[in-house]
């Protein structure tokens, strides 16, 4: 039986209904996925604009890494942050460690000389970069875990870069090349500029315990860095030792070179005795030409051992005083050293009393006739 023309006409109305409708409903679910995207990316705006506030406002380097890594870790609910450093001059490691920075802080960052001998994409980078997670491409940041995609986030500074920001997830579509990522690039802008101002915030903090002389740290920081030696050792069952030193017949050099002579022999002798340190150990200069020395972990057998090294490294060859003279220059070395503190808390007063029988040995060397070391208790 033929349709009539009216039937047709209805026929097609109905289909051009039912396209229309499924037509809306294709147009509901885009709505509603662009709607649940646009959510979820406000979501992550806030959050980004949260997370970038608490980086402005660290007051320390620790704690601006202390938020940069396991900080975004949490807040993103990602299975691991790395950093790799620009750190050429290795003054941030340094001051980390002396902030006191947790061994798992340190090890989830990468300090470098030069980003090219890392990986010569990660110097490239210039915007982040998404994608499935590849070993050979990504071990040098994340080390030999493995992960399903990566985030690898430039931290940019004018006419450099700064470092690598990587996330990591185990989820393959976490980060997909795909995806947007203004948020994260705006991110790493603003974690370069922390890192930059933690820095220099270091820098005027510890000028103000930095001898100009020498560019040693001063007494006041090194009375307070043996207290934290010492709450060290009692978390890691070790000895914390101190070494005092004075550089003989000082007042000799400058009585008969000025005292512009006597200035380039300090210089000078900080100089041999860095040689023979640790980056670990903290030294200081304690007065006009005395020195200290903290070395944690070391007991009194080895800090005689360093002591007869900085004798050669000090005697072994004529300070230059520029045309008018060279100096050999001679030191007394007093020693003393604890064993693991047990359970006290009265950390000053033990720094006081290290201290107190190293410098005590000193006097013992000079006693003896200079040129030499003394150890507390031999």
């Amino acid at each position: 039986m033929v349709a009539t023309r009216p039937e047709q006409a209805a026929d097609r109305a109905l289909e051009e209904r039912l396209a229309l409708l499924a037509e809306n409903r294709e147009l509901r679910a885009t709505l509603r996925d662009l709607t649940r995207a646009a959510g979820r990316n406000d979501a992550l705006l806030r959050k980004t604009g949260e997370r970038e506030l608490e980086l402005l406002r660290a007051e320390s380097l620790l704690e601006l890494f202390s938020l940069l890594l396991p900080g975004l870790r949490s807040a993103y609910q990602l299975d691991a942050v790395a950093l790799l450093l620009h750190d050429p001059r290795h003054e941030i490691r340094h001051h980390l460690r002396e902030d006191g920075a947790s061994p798992e802080l340190l090890d989830a960052i990468r300090f470098v000389d030069f980003l090219e001998d890392v990986e010569p994409q990660f110097a490239a980078l210039e915007r982040p970069w998404l994608g499935s997670w590849q070993r050979t491409d990504h071990g040098a940041l994340f080390g030999s875990r493995a992960f399903g995609s990566v985030a690898l986030i430039p931290l940019p500074r004018p006419q450099h870069l700064d470092g690598i920001l990587g996330f990591g997830s185990l989820d393959p579509a976490r980060f997909r090349a795909d995806l947007a990522s203004d948020f994260l690039a705006h991110l790493g802008v603003i974690a370069a500029i922390c890192i930059e101002n933690a820095v220099n915030r270091s820098r005027l903090v510890r000028a103000g315990l930095t001898d100009f002389l020498t560019g040693w740290n001063n007494r006041r920081y090194l009375q307070s860095r043996l207290a934290e030696e010492f709450a060290r050792a009692q978390r890691a069952n070790s000895s914390v030792a101190c070494m005092m030193i004075d550089v003989d017949h000082f007042k000799r050099i400058n009585d008969r070179h000025g005292h512009l002579a006597g200035d380039a022999v300090l210089r000078e002798v900080a100089h041999r005795i860095d040689g023979e340190l640790r980056q670990s150990d903290a030294r200081a200069r304690f007065g006009g030409d005395e020195f200290a020395i903290v070395l944690p972990g070391v007991d009194i057998e080895a800090g005689q051992r360093l002591a007869a090294r900085i004798l050669r490294a000090v005697t072994s060859s004529p300070i230059d005083l520029g045309s008018v003279a060279a100096e050999t220059i001679t030191l007394s070395i007093g020693l003393a050293s604890f064993g693991p503190p047990g359970e006290t808390r009265e950390y000053k007063a033990r720094s006081d009393q290290l201290l107190a029988e190293a410098d005590a040995a000193l006097y013992r060397a000079k006693a003896a006739g200079r040129n030499r070391f003394a150890a507390a208790g031999a």
